[in-house]
């Protein structure tokens, strides 16, 4: 089957998203606010949840029209073929969200919807019941400014969930957000790479991965694993091609905190990722890193000072950055905060800077190139 697919994506990774589908071979993408779409079949939903390193999830896109009334809502979504996709023992599980429509009680959206789907399925199967016990298939309802989308969601939890990190940081940085600030600095083995406030490993364990050519998804299981649509010889398939396509290159990432306590962490999520022998780590103050190595890359994610009390503490850690890291004047370094006064204090302006979300943080990445 074809299908229209959405890989959605946090603000201001949109870009990321879509030049990760281009390397994996996809053309005629629509970027958009928050999403990616483009056409692919079963072997791409496969491929995508694999391989797409800063997406947060897969989906098919059922339909999309205008509702400005609940019947319109009903109409819209009994049009679709549900039954193409979901079989009669599927768990429809409908989920929602309205940004500036008449149609704004999202729990009525969504019980309309579920209504609607049940009908189509009748259609379908021609039954009146269905028992929903088998594998889920969740259906959003997401209706912006009059205007309904409707999906299924081929990933299940967010993509984000790698299978390694079983514990993160006070603040930890998303999988996938890692991964795009590595991939934003066209790092690559051949260059050192260091992080020298690295909480719980996350930007090193990414570039790792990436170093080594490992899948994302390759240690997780996704939720449309379990639909009938797509059989289960094309999953074993894309594992064993991504299994083979891990490479042995030898590179050494430095990962290092002051806490110890947030390194055996870092440690065991690398252990987890089978990447612990491409990372070195090292209970070090930022004030004392150094490198005898010419040039290299700094990408480092540090405290934002976020919490009461914390304002003046990490405001002299930038200072400090700023001191530390001008020792590297070949060096290129990719820093990401929510500061908003962090130039000043780093005592620098970025060559280029881009905002980002983490969370909901507003954030942006400082790009510093190597002089």
């Amino acid at each position: 089957m074809n299908f229209t697919l959405i890989a959605t994506a946090t603000f201001g990774l949109e870009k990321v998203v879509a030049d990760e589908l281009k390397q994996l071979g996809y053309d005629d993408l629509m970027v958009e606010n928050g999403k990616v779409t483009f056409e692919g079949d079963e072997m791409d939903i496969v491929t995508c949840n694999m391989w797409l390193r800063t997406a947060d999830r897969v989906l098919i896109k059922m339909a999309e029209f205008k509702a400005e009334s609940f019947e319109d809502l009903f109409q819209g979504t009994l049009a679709v073929n549900w039954g193409d996709i979901i079989p009669i023992t599927g768990f429809m599980h409908v989920i929602g969200k309205s940004v500036k429509s008449k149609l704004f009680s999202v729990p009525d959206c969504q019980s309309i919807v579920k209504k609607a789907v049940v009908e189509s399925m009748k259609r379908k199967y021609r039954r009146d019941l269905f028992p929903e016990n088998g594998a889920e298939y969740k259906i959003e309802v997401a209706i912006l400014k009059d205007v309904v989308t409707l999906t299924l969601d081929t990933s299940g939890p967010g993509l984000h969930k790698r299978g390694y990190r079983e514990f993160a940081g006070e603040a930890p940085l998303k999988e996938t957000l890692a991964a795009a600030l590595v991939l934003l600095s066209k790092w690559d083995p051949s260059k050192q790479l260091a992080d020298p406030l690295c909480g719980s490993g996350t930007i090193a364990i990414e570039a790792a991965m990436i170093g080594r050519n490992m899948a994302p998804g390759l240690n997780r299981s996704f939720a449309s694993e379990q639909w009938e649509i797509i059989p289960q010889d094309m999953w074993s398939d894309i594992r064993d091609f991504a299994r083979n396509s891990i490479n042995n290159k030898e590179f050494r990432i430095l990962a290092s905190d002051i806490n110890g306590r947030l390194l055996r962490t870092a440690r065991g999520n690398a252990e987890k990722a089978g990447v612990s022998n491409n990372i070195a780590f090292q209970k070090l103050d930022v004030k004392d890193f150094s490198s005898k190595k010419k040039c290299g890359v700094i990408i480092t994610n540090p405290p934002y000072g976020e919490r009461i009390g914390e304002t003046k503490e990490v405001e002299e850690l930038y200072k400090t950055m700023g001191r530390v890291f001008r020792e590297l004047p070949e060096w290129s370094y990719f820093i990401l905060t929510s500061y908003e006064g962090f130039e000043r204090l780093f005592n620098k302006k970025s060559d280029k800077n881009r905002k980002l979300y983490n969370g909901r943080l507003k954030c942006y990445l400082y790009q510093f190139m190597e002089s």
